[in-house]
Protein backbone atom coordinates (compact mmCIF):
# COMPACT_ATOMS: atom_id res chain seq x y z
CA UNK A 1 0.00 0.00 0.00
CA UNK A 2 2.69 2.07 0.91
CA UNK A 3 3.86 2.00 -2.91
CA UNK A 4 0.42 3.04 -4.23
CA UNK A 5 0.28 6.25 -1.53
CA UNK A 6 3.82 7.35 -2.84
CA UNK A 7 2.54 6.92 -6.48
CA UNK A 8 -0.56 9.32 -5.90
CA UNK A 9 1.60 11.48 -3.93
CA UNK A 10 4.11 11.80 -6.63
CA UNK A 11 0.82 12.49 -9.30
CA UNK A 12 -0.62 15.10 -7.24
CA UNK A 13 2.93 17.07 -6.87
CA UNK A 14 3.10 17.28 -10.29
CA UNK A 15 0.17 19.44 -11.03
CA UNK A 16 0.99 21.52 -7.62
CA UNK A 17 4.50 22.02 -9.16
CA UNK A 18 3.05 23.27 -12.41
CA UNK A 19 0.63 25.47 -9.99
CA UNK A 20 3.73 27.07 -8.45
CA UNK A 21 5.47 27.62 -12.05
CA UNK A 22 2.99 29.86 -12.83
CA UNK A 23 3.54 31.96 -9.31
CA UNK A 24 7.11 32.61 -9.91
CA UNK A 25 6.17 32.77 -13.66
CA UNK A 26 8.71 29.89 -14.44
CA UNK A 27 8.92 29.37 -18.14
CA UNK A 28 6.79 26.19 -18.85
CA UNK A 29 9.04 24.88 -21.65
CA UNK A 30 12.10 25.24 -20.45
CA UNK A 31 11.36 23.53 -17.28
CA UNK A 32 9.28 20.70 -19.22
CA UNK A 33 12.58 19.76 -21.31
CA UNK A 34 15.08 19.87 -18.15
CA UNK A 35 12.28 17.67 -16.27
CA UNK A 36 12.70 14.94 -19.00
CA UNK A 37 16.28 15.15 -18.86
CA UNK A 38 15.97 14.69 -14.93
CA UNK A 39 13.31 11.94 -15.39
CA UNK A 40 15.90 10.26 -17.65
CA UNK A 41 19.03 10.57 -15.67
CA UNK A 42 17.06 9.21 -12.32
CA UNK A 43 15.80 5.96 -14.75
CA UNK A 44 18.85 5.47 -16.02
CA UNK A 45 21.06 5.92 -12.44
CA UNK A 46 18.71 3.89 -10.70
CA UNK A 47 18.64 0.90 -13.06
CA UNK A 48 21.14 -1.89 -14.49
CA UNK A 49 20.55 -1.54 -18.16
CA UNK A 50 23.36 -0.36 -20.81
CA UNK A 51 21.80 2.64 -22.50
CA UNK A 52 23.02 3.11 -26.25
CA UNK A 53 21.49 5.56 -28.90
CA UNK A 54 22.95 2.92 -31.50
CA UNK A 55 20.91 0.40 -29.92
CA UNK A 56 17.76 2.36 -29.34
CA UNK A 57 17.42 3.00 -33.21
CA UNK A 58 17.42 -1.33 -33.80
CA UNK A 59 14.65 -1.75 -31.32
CA UNK A 60 11.09 -2.62 -32.44
CA UNK A 61 9.55 -0.04 -30.38
CA UNK A 62 11.79 2.70 -31.95
CA UNK A 63 9.45 4.45 -33.75
CA UNK A 64 6.92 4.29 -31.17
CA UNK A 65 9.22 6.42 -28.62
CA UNK A 66 9.28 8.75 -31.34
CA UNK A 67 5.89 9.45 -30.95
CA UNK A 68 5.41 9.02 -27.48
CA UNK A 69 8.02 11.27 -26.77
CA UNK A 70 6.35 14.28 -28.95
CA UNK A 71 3.38 13.77 -27.38
CA UNK A 72 5.17 13.77 -23.46
CA UNK A 73 6.45 16.99 -24.40
CA UNK A 74 3.41 18.67 -26.15
CA UNK A 75 0.80 17.22 -23.41
CA UNK A 76 2.75 18.12 -20.27
CA UNK A 77 3.04 21.70 -21.75
CA UNK A 78 -0.50 21.39 -22.20
CA UNK A 79 -1.04 19.94 -18.66
CA UNK A 80 0.73 23.40 -17.16
CA UNK A 81 -1.43 25.49 -19.26
CA UNK A 82 -4.45 23.72 -17.79
CA UNK A 83 -3.36 23.77 -14.19
CA UNK A 84 -2.57 26.86 -14.15
CA UNK A 85 -5.83 28.45 -15.68
CA UNK A 86 -8.34 25.41 -14.61
CA UNK A 87 -6.58 24.45 -11.43
CA UNK A 88 -5.20 21.54 -10.24
CA UNK A 89 -8.75 19.76 -9.49
CA UNK A 90 -9.43 20.44 -13.14
CA UNK A 91 -6.42 19.37 -14.69
CA UNK A 92 -6.25 16.12 -12.05
CA UNK A 93 -9.87 15.31 -13.41
CA UNK A 94 -9.01 15.67 -16.90
CA UNK A 95 -5.84 13.65 -17.09
CA UNK A 96 -7.05 11.22 -14.66
CA UNK A 97 -10.30 10.57 -16.76
CA UNK A 98 -8.91 9.76 -19.89
CA UNK A 99 -8.54 5.98 -18.75
CA UNK A 100 -11.81 5.78 -20.08
CA UNK A 101 -10.05 6.09 -23.54
CA UNK A 102 -7.88 2.47 -23.48
CA UNK A 103 -10.88 1.09 -22.11
CA UNK A 104 -12.81 1.64 -24.78
CA UNK A 105 -9.53 0.88 -26.93
CA UNK A 106 -9.16 -2.32 -24.88
CA UNK A 107 -12.87 -3.61 -26.42
CA UNK A 108 -12.06 -3.23 -29.68
CA UNK A 109 -8.39 -4.11 -29.98
CA UNK A 110 -8.48 -7.30 -27.49
CA UNK A 111 -12.17 -8.03 -27.54
CA UNK A 112 -12.86 -6.83 -23.55
CA UNK A 113 -15.75 -7.18 -22.50
CA UNK A 114 -18.18 -3.62 -22.77
CA UNK A 115 -20.65 -3.94 -19.62
CA UNK A 116 -23.56 -2.39 -19.08
CA UNK A 117 -21.46 -0.82 -16.06
CA UNK A 118 -18.49 -0.21 -17.65
CA UNK A 119 -20.58 1.96 -20.31
CA UNK A 120 -22.14 4.18 -17.61
CA UNK A 121 -18.75 4.74 -16.14
CA UNK A 122 -17.49 5.88 -19.35
CA UNK A 123 -20.04 8.28 -19.42
CA UNK A 124 -19.98 9.75 -16.45
CA UNK A 125 -16.03 10.49 -17.22
CA UNK A 126 -16.91 11.90 -20.03
CA UNK A 127 -19.32 14.70 -17.84
CA UNK A 128 -17.39 15.05 -15.35
CA UNK A 129 -14.67 16.71 -17.90
CA UNK A 130 -16.65 19.10 -18.43
CA UNK A 131 -17.99 19.52 -15.04
CA UNK A 132 -15.10 19.32 -13.17
CA UNK A 133 -13.45 21.87 -15.80
CA UNK A 134 -16.32 24.62 -16.39
CA UNK A 135 -15.57 28.03 -15.06
CA UNK A 136 -17.01 30.59 -17.61
CA UNK A 137 -16.69 33.54 -15.25
CA UNK A 138 -12.87 32.76 -14.81
CA UNK A 139 -12.43 32.50 -18.81
CA UNK A 140 -15.47 35.00 -19.57
CA UNK A 141 -13.91 36.32 -23.60
CA UNK A 142 -11.63 33.40 -23.87
CA UNK A 143 -13.94 30.52 -24.62
CA UNK A 144 -10.68 29.02 -26.78
CA UNK A 145 -9.99 27.99 -22.98
CA UNK A 146 -12.45 25.81 -22.83
CA UNK A 147 -11.56 23.59 -25.37
CA UNK A 148 -8.17 22.65 -23.52
CA UNK A 149 -9.03 20.09 -20.72
CA UNK A 150 -11.13 18.25 -23.18
CA UNK A 151 -7.55 18.23 -25.49
CA UNK A 152 -6.02 17.35 -22.99
CA UNK A 153 -8.53 14.76 -21.72
CA UNK A 154 -7.91 13.28 -25.31
CA UNK A 155 -4.26 13.11 -25.82
CA UNK A 156 -3.91 11.73 -22.30
CA UNK A 157 -6.22 8.75 -23.37
CA UNK A 158 -4.45 8.23 -26.81
CA UNK A 159 -1.40 7.72 -24.85
CA UNK A 160 -1.76 5.67 -22.11
CA UNK A 161 -3.75 3.60 -24.68
CA UNK A 162 -1.01 3.60 -27.01
CA UNK A 163 1.60 3.01 -24.13
CA UNK A 164 -0.47 -0.24 -23.49
CA UNK A 165 -0.71 -1.10 -26.92
CA UNK A 166 3.44 -1.32 -26.82
CA UNK A 167 4.19 -3.22 -23.61
CA UNK A 168 1.58 -6.23 -24.72
CA UNK A 169 2.38 -5.79 -28.62
CA UNK A 170 5.57 -4.84 -28.85
CA UNK A 171 7.71 -4.13 -25.81
CA UNK A 172 9.34 -7.38 -24.48
CA UNK A 173 8.98 -7.57 -20.60
CA UNK A 174 12.89 -7.13 -20.11
CA UNK A 175 13.07 -4.05 -21.67
CA UNK A 176 10.23 -2.27 -20.07
CA UNK A 177 12.87 0.18 -17.90
CA UNK A 178 14.87 0.30 -21.60
CA UNK A 179 11.70 1.69 -23.14
CA UNK A 180 10.43 3.96 -20.64
CA UNK A 181 13.63 5.78 -20.00
CA UNK A 182 13.92 5.96 -23.89
CA UNK A 183 10.77 7.90 -23.87
CA UNK A 184 11.57 10.70 -21.49
CA UNK A 185 15.25 10.84 -23.49
CA UNK A 186 13.11 11.37 -26.65
CA UNK A 187 10.49 13.94 -25.16
CA UNK A 188 13.53 16.19 -23.75
CA UNK A 189 15.37 15.94 -27.39
CA UNK A 190 12.34 17.22 -28.89
CA UNK A 191 12.02 19.79 -26.23
CA UNK A 192 15.34 20.99 -27.17
CA UNK A 193 14.59 21.19 -30.72
CA UNK A 194 11.10 23.37 -29.70
CA UNK A 195 13.72 25.56 -27.90
CA UNK A 196 15.72 26.02 -30.74
CA UNK A 197 13.03 26.67 -33.02
CA UNK A 198 11.96 29.18 -30.41
CA UNK A 199 14.80 31.00 -30.14
CA UNK A 200 15.11 31.66 -33.75
CA UNK A 201 11.74 33.92 -33.72
CA UNK A 202 12.59 35.00 -30.80
CA UNK A 203 15.36 35.93 -27.58
CA UNK A 204 15.47 33.06 -25.35
CA UNK A 205 16.64 33.65 -22.13
CA UNK A 206 17.42 30.60 -19.43
CA UNK A 207 17.40 31.36 -15.85
CA UNK A 208 17.81 29.08 -13.21
CA UNK A 209 14.12 29.12 -12.00
CA UNK A 210 13.50 27.22 -14.74
CA UNK A 211 16.46 24.25 -14.33
CA UNK A 212 14.94 24.23 -10.57
CA UNK A 213 11.85 24.31 -11.84
CA UNK A 214 12.26 21.20 -14.07
CA UNK A 215 14.13 19.16 -11.50
CA UNK A 216 11.80 19.64 -9.18
CA UNK A 217 9.12 18.58 -11.61
CA UNK A 218 11.24 15.44 -13.09
CA UNK A 219 11.44 13.70 -9.64
CA UNK A 220 7.42 13.53 -8.91
CA UNK A 221 7.26 12.59 -12.62
CA UNK A 222 9.41 9.36 -12.31
CA UNK A 223 8.27 8.82 -9.45
CA UNK A 224 5.21 8.53 -10.31
CA UNK A 225 5.63 5.90 -12.83
CA UNK A 226 8.47 4.17 -10.68
CA UNK A 227 5.85 4.23 -7.47
CA UNK A 228 3.30 2.80 -9.52
CA UNK A 229 4.97 0.21 -10.93
CA UNK A 230 6.86 -1.14 -7.80
CA UNK A 231 2.76 -1.38 -6.53
CA UNK A 232 1.81 -3.54 -9.54
CA UNK A 233 4.63 -5.92 -9.03
CA UNK A 234 5.33 -6.04 -4.55
CA UNK A 235 1.99 -5.12 -3.63
CA UNK A 236 -1.25 -6.78 -2.53
CA UNK A 237 -3.68 -5.60 -4.72
CA UNK A 238 -4.50 -6.66 -8.82
CA UNK A 239 -3.81 -3.84 -11.05
CA UNK A 240 -7.53 -3.65 -12.07
CA UNK A 241 -8.02 -2.32 -8.39
CA UNK A 242 -4.79 -0.77 -8.27
CA UNK A 243 -5.41 1.99 -11.36
CA UNK A 244 -8.49 2.88 -10.51
CA UNK A 245 -7.54 3.15 -6.70
CA UNK A 246 -4.60 5.47 -7.99
CA UNK A 247 -6.65 7.90 -10.12
CA UNK A 248 -9.15 8.41 -7.41
CA UNK A 249 -6.78 9.28 -4.97
CA UNK A 250 -4.91 11.88 -7.49
CA UNK A 251 -8.56 13.13 -7.96
CA UNK A 252 -9.29 13.54 -3.97
CA UNK A 253 -5.66 14.74 -3.05
CA UNK A 254 -5.77 17.33 -6.28
CA UNK A 255 -8.70 18.33 -5.03
CA UNK A 256 -7.90 18.67 -0.97
CA UNK A 257 -4.57 20.24 -2.31
CA UNK A 258 -5.87 22.89 -4.16
CA UNK A 259 -8.69 23.85 -1.79
CA UNK A 260 -6.16 24.25 1.23
CA UNK A 261 -2.91 25.65 -0.27
CA UNK A 262 -4.47 27.48 -3.56
CA UNK A 263 -8.12 28.67 -2.29
CA UNK A 264 -9.04 27.19 -5.51
CA UNK A 265 -12.73 28.34 -5.60
CA UNK A 266 -15.23 25.02 -6.82
CA UNK A 267 -18.57 26.05 -8.11
CA UNK A 268 -21.62 23.60 -7.24
CA UNK A 269 -20.64 22.07 -10.68
CA UNK A 270 -17.57 21.66 -10.48
CA UNK A 271 -18.36 19.85 -7.65
CA UNK A 272 -20.71 17.37 -9.43
CA UNK A 273 -18.10 17.06 -12.26
CA UNK A 274 -15.54 15.85 -8.92
CA UNK A 275 -18.03 13.53 -7.55
CA UNK A 276 -18.72 12.26 -11.17
CA UNK A 277 -15.43 11.67 -11.92
CA UNK A 278 -14.72 9.32 -8.35
CA UNK A 279 -18.11 7.60 -8.89
CA UNK A 280 -16.94 6.60 -12.97
CA UNK A 281 -13.56 5.01 -11.88
CA UNK A 282 -15.73 2.97 -8.68
CA UNK A 283 -18.04 1.87 -12.01
CA UNK A 284 -15.04 0.68 -14.46
CA UNK A 285 -13.16 -0.72 -11.74
CA UNK A 286 -15.95 -2.70 -10.30
CA UNK A 287 -16.69 -4.64 -13.60
CA UNK A 288 -12.47 -5.02 -13.92
CA UNK A 289 -11.74 -6.44 -11.21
Amino acid sequence: MIWLLLSITSSTLIFVVFKVFAKYKVNNLQAIVVNYYVAFAVGYLSSDFSFSVGQVITKSWFYSILILGFLFITLFQLMALVSQKFGVSAVSVAVKMALVIPVVAAVFLYGEEMSFLKGIGILCALAAVYLATLKPEKNKGKMSYLFLPIVLFLGSGFLDAFINFNQQEIVPPSEHGYFASSIFLTAGLFGFVFITLQATREKVRLEWKNILGGILLGIPNYGSIYFLLQALEKGSLESSVIFPVNNVGVVALSVIVGRLFFKEHLSRTNKAGIALALIAIILIALKSS
